[in-house]
């Protein structure tokens, strides 16, 4: 009887380790296209592609964790960098969520706005480090 409990303990603890395991469903590979304005005519050309799971992973994170605000921000210069999440499967076609990007002059902080969303979020000087040295290839 004892054997057949601790078989039965050991069947159920390897289910939840299997299933804790397990890929999530919902999850899709991604990458991330960066724009860099152009400085002129509002025109922002492809600038790089962001492709290692682990740095897209990283951006997606840090920008859903930011303390997002609902605002309709007005910046007095254009975005220095734009991105969009993208599927790496290009068969799948989604709306993806133009990201705008402004840095300090100090180079410490970033700004992000999402205008069609009305959201506004400014990094904390942790965060703002990790996005400036994935999105824009500088530390």
């Amino acid at each position: 009887m004892r054997l057949h409990k601790f078989i039965f303990i050991l069947t159920i603890g390897v289910l939840f380790f299997l299933t804790g395991c397990a890929e999530d469903p919902d999850y899709e590979e991604q990458y991330i296209e960066v724009e860099k304005w152009a400085g002129v005519d509002n025109i922002y050309k492809v600038d790089r592609e962001i492709t290692s799971t682990k740095e897209v992973d990283k951006v997606r994170k840090t920008v859903n964790q930011a303390d997002w605000s609902k605002a309709k921000a007005s910046m007095a210069r254009p975005a220095d960098y734009r991105f969009t999440f993208q599927p790496k499967d290009r068969r799948i076609i989604t709306k993806a969520a133009l990201y705008e990007l402004w840095i300090s002059p100090n180079k410490d902080r970033v700004e992000l706005v999402i205008d069609v969303e009305s959201k506004y979020a400014q990094l904390n000087k942790k965060d703002s480090a990790v996005v400036i040295e994935i999105v824009t290839g500088d530390e």
